[in-house]
């Protein structure tokens, strides 16, 4: 089966079908105008304006503006004779817009590509000024009709909500594709605990892209091709030596596994800077300042990364706005891949950008598209293989199903009191199939492919077989009683579909450190519907040796259709050797997870029960 938008009636005008409808009446030119915008600083930043050309433009024509704010190059110099696509990164935007009548201008943010400045963070208070500088410098063009809008994904889909949090009155809609709502929570540390492969591998990545590194560059899939020839300079720059002097300025860039490991709490701020913490490099910061007239759509996929999906999901919930959308599909990081194990192609159907052009053809370029009377939120069910809709999130409103952990590994109703232990095995791993090795820029293919007996190393419970198929959408959450030899523990959960020949399934995972445990209530600019943690230290405890404590996890969403005849198994441990940290450092723990009586370990998921 394949995620295409055309086989139910989850929208009233397909996204395919809207884009089949509309006339592409310009063409892109053949080179876009390419100059230096100076910040209010000095700083020199380098952008590239593509404008509509030919149709009914006349000299006076005037366009919305899409912006596309990157750090991985707005493009490419190209070797001679070489066909490489001058703009990896941003080419589609370029080339579905602009023949529909829009100005796309991307971006070199702060000390990246060609601009001049140094990163001293992974987005930053200064980089938002700066595109609050260049939303200025749009509207003044003659060009421009005094609407803005933005997209792009990871970083650049942040970027946008960066934009539209500096108040400018020209942003009038942004689609943030796969991109988080808090860095640190989403990101980096999922659960408190650092995902220290991916601060790794993204710094091998920026360190080949800032500074010019092409021999390095080439080990990522993404930028490979070897007619790539390092950051195209500006129009002024006709010898390049102006993009040399900026890449020079580079080499002061920050570096990710240092940098990030200074935020171990959430909103502790730097010892060097008081005003700058975590929260200074995550949209939820800003979220006060973006004016509730802003449409919005926020769009992510099952297998996104650490917590792309929350972020998705937090943002939808806690901006006030109007006009909000939000997609959840089977996808990876930025829809490269189809994760469904059902799909009919790797390659995703789903024209992602043809709903995203139907969003700011509504929004920005002020046409009657229908988009107002769908559905806010779409999302696709995995095996059933079908997009539905839905008016608000969760979308299952039925009383969830609880399954408590019990004697003999079982998973079902509440039982006598008992508890299991677990030596915790640090070179545990979940493998290099997973949903975070798109996130460090790695060509995935296949997800949890491997999945099958990998939680012989861990303590499971397995629940009987069903007796009907259920949906499973939204976010399952763990509340486990755990006790641990030592003073701290990271408590990893996997849940997992065991078919009726046995063949097992990842669904989902969670995960939190013990010192985190303490539960919080959402905060205004970060509101959630699934359990949360501050992960700040003033809620940091550590753990009594020996004494239970009860923690609520809450697992990544997935829309899932449990088969009938299948159980349900919820598996327990402390280790990710390929992605996580230890924790403690050294010092793998025993558990002890207490189960039944007034210690009651269980799993509650948001089922729709069903007949098969």
């Amino acid at each position: 089966m394949s995620d295409r938008d055309d086989k139910n009636a989850a929208w009233r005008v397909a996204p395919s079908a809207y884009l089949a409808k509309r006339p592409a009446t310009y063409k892109v030119p053949a080179r876009p105008k390419s100059l230096y915008v100076t910040m209010d600083d000095g700083c020199r930043i380098a952008i590239d304006v593509w404008l509509p050309e030919g149709g009914d433009t006349q000299a006076e024509a005037r366009f919305p503006a899409i912006c596309i704010l990157t750090p991985y190059y707005r493009r490419f110099r190209i070797k001679p004779g070489s066909n490489a696509d001058i703009s990896p990164n941003t080419s589609k935007y370029r080339e579905l817009f602009v023949p529909r009548g829009y100005v796309v201008v991307t971006v070199d943010v702060r000390g990246t590509g060609a601009s001049f400045g140094t990163r001293d963070s992974f987005r930053s208070p200064r980089e938002r000024e700066d595109f609050g500088q260049l939303a200025d410098w749009i509207v003044a063009q003659p060009w421009s009709n005094g609407r803005i809008g933005a997209t792009g994904i990871s970083y650049p889909g942040a970027a946008s909500d960066f934009l539209a949090s500096t108040g400018r009155p020209a942003v009038k809609a942004v689609a943030p594709l796969f991109a988080v709502w808090d860095t640190y929570s989403d990101h980096y540390y999922p659960g408190g605990i650092l995902l220290n492969q991916l601060a790794k591998t993204y710094d091998e990545l920026m360190v080949a892209l800032d500074h010019d590194r092409r021999d390095l560059l080439k080990q990522f899939v993404y930028y490979a091709d070897p007619g790539l020839d390092g950051p195209h300079p500006v129009d002024e720059d006709p010898d390049g030596s102006l993009c040399r002097a900026a890449v020079h300025e580079h080499l002061g860039n920050f570096h990710m596994p240092d940098f990030i490991t200074e935020f171990r709490f959430k909103e502790e701020p730097l010892p060097y800077d008081p005003n700058f913490s975590s929260a200074s490099f995550s949209p939820y910061h800003y979220a006060k300042n973006i004016s509730p007239d802003v449409a919005i759509y926020s769009v992510s996929g099952w297998m996104d990364g650490a917590g792309y999906a929350n972020g998705s999901i937090a943002r939808y919930l806690t901006l006030p706005n109007k006009h909000q959308h939000m997609m959840l599909g089977p996808w990876d990081h930025g829809a490269r891949i189809n994760v469904s194990r059902w799909r009919e192609a790797e390659t995703p159907q789903f024209i992602l950008l043809a709903e995203i052009l139907r969003f700011f053809d509504e929004y920005l370029a002020e046409k009657k598209t229908g988009l107002r009377e769908e559905a806010p939120i779409h999302y696709f069910t995995m095996r059933d293989e079908v997009w539905r809709a839905a008016d608000a999130w969760p979308p299952l409103n039925d009383t969830p199903t609880q399954l408590h952990l019990g004697a003999d590994d079982t998973l079902g109703a509440a039982g006598a009191a008992g508890t299991d232990t677990h030596k915790v095995d640090f070179s545990f791993g979940t493998g290099g199939q997973t949903r975070y090795e798109r996130i460090a820029a790695i060509d995935s293919r296949d997800y949890y492919c491997d999945w099958q007996g990998r939680d012989a190393k861990l303590l499971s419970y397995t629940s009987a077989p069903l007796d009907a198929g259920a949906e499973f959408t939204g976010h399952a959450v763990a509340e486990l009683w755990l006790a641990a030899s030592e003073t701290d523990a990271a408590v990893h959960t996997y849940l997992s579909e065991i078919e009726s020949d046995g063949t097992e399934r990842y669904v989902t995972e969670g995960v939190l450190r013990a010192l985190h445990r303490k539960d919080a209530e959402p905060t205004q600019w970060h509101r959630t519907s699934w359990p949360t943690h501050s992960y700040k230290r003033a809620d940091a405890a550590p753990l009594v040796p020996g004494q239970p404590e009860k923690m609520r996890i809450a697992l990544l969403p997935v829309s899932w259709h449990f088969k009938k005849g299948s159980r349900i198994r919820l598996s327990i441990g402390g280790a990710d050797a390929d992605h996580y940290v230890q924790v403690p450092h050294g010092r793998p723990p025993v558990f002890t997870v207490h189960w039944g009586g007034e210690m009651a370990s269980r799993i509650t998921l948001p089922l729709k029960m069903r007949r098969d």
